[in-house]
C-alpha cells in the first residue's frame, strides 16, 4: 500500500524544530543508525520506512511498525542527498534527571553548526567524554544534519541543554578548561583525570557571558610563519580532547 500523502507531509514537517518539539519526534536514516536504534532502548522507534531490500536483509527480528515503500516514496521523506534505504521516526527521549560529572565532559558554547555537532559527538564518543552540554544558540541535536553527522554517537554520548553557570553549579569541584587562541599551549598542560572543555563557536569563540566561568584557557599552537586565522571547531576539539586523555 502506497504511503500516505499526510503521512510524507508529516514526516517531511519534522526538518522543523518546531514540529520535532511539539510532536516529540524526530527521523534517523540509514541501515548503520536505523539499526543501532534497533538494538538500543533508550530511544523508542515508532516507526520505519523501508525499502524492500532492507526489510529483505535485516529480517523480522524487531517489534516495531514497518511500512514497506518504494525508493521513490523514501526520497520524499528523506533529508538525504542521497536516501539510504531505511527512515525512522523516533520519539525523544524523557529528559534524565541531572547527574553530577565525574569524568570529562564537553560545554558547547554557540556552535550552529549541526554537521559540526554530530561530528564533536563521535569526538566525544571516541575519547570517552561521557557527556556533552549544549549552551544558548548550540544548534539542536535532532536536526537530520547532526543525527546524520554523529554516525549513531548521539546513542552513546549524553546530551543536555543548558548554561555553563548550570554546569559548573553542579559540578563545583571541576577545572573548566576554555579554547582561546591566547591560552596556553595544550602541550605543556599536565592534565587532570576530569574537567568541562569549553568550546565555541568558529569565528567569535566562547562568548562573553560564558568566559566567566572558565578557569584556564588553552590554545592548539601554529606552526612557525602560518597565517591561518582558526581551526574548525570540530578539528580543535578533537586535537584538545586527545591531548587531554593522554595522561
Amino acid at each position: 500500500m502506497p504511503i500516505s500523502s499526510g503521512t510524507i507531509k508529516f514526516i517531511s514537517s519534522l526538518r522543523q524544530k518546531k514540529v520535532r518539539q511539539n510532536y516529540h519526534k524526530f527521523t534517523a536514516e540509514g541501515t548503520r543508525i536505523v539499526g543501532e536504534l534497533l538494538r538500543q532502548s533508550r530511544y523508542r522507534v515508532d516507526h520505519l520506512y523501508a525499502l524492500e531490500s532492507w526489510e529483505h536483509n535485516v529480517g523480522p527480528d524487531f517489534d516495531v511498525p514497518l511500512t514497506r515503500v518504494t525508493p521513490r516514496e523514501l526520497g520524499r521523506i528523506s533529508q538525504l542527498t542521497t536516501p539510504n534505504q531505511v527512515l525512522a521516526v523516533v520519539d525523544l527521549p524523557e529528559v534524565a534527571p541531572p547527574v553530577q560529572d565525574t569524568g570529562w565532559s564537553l560545554y558547547l558554547d554557540g556552535v550552529q553548526s549541526p554537521s559540526n555537532l554530530g561530528a564533536l559527538l563521535r569526538i566525544a564518543d571516541w575519547f570517552g567524554f561521557s557527556r556533552i552540554t549544549g549552551g544558548p544558540g548550540t544548534a539542536d541535536l535532532y536536526n537530520a544534519k547532526s543525527i546524520q553527522a554523529s554516525m549513531g554517537s548521539f546513542l552513546r554520548v549524553e546530551y543536555r541543554v543548558g548554561t555553563l553557570a548550570d554546569v559548573v553549579a553542579a559540578a563545583p569541584d571541576l577545572p573548566v578548561f576554555g579554547a582561546d587562541l591566547e591560552g596556553q599551549s595544550i602541550y605543556a598542560l599536565d592534565p587532570p583525570p576530569a574537567g568541562i572543555l569549553v568550546i565555541g563557536a568558529e569565528g567569535p569563540g566562547i562568548r562573553p557571558e560564558t568566559r566567566p566561568h572558565v578557569g584556564r584557557w588553552l590554545t592548539i599552537p601554529r606552526a612557525p610563519g602560518r597565517d591561518a586565522e582558526s581551526l574548525n571547531a570540530a578539528v580543535a576539539a578533537g586535537i584538545l580532547c586527545s591531548s587531554l586523555r593522554r595522561g
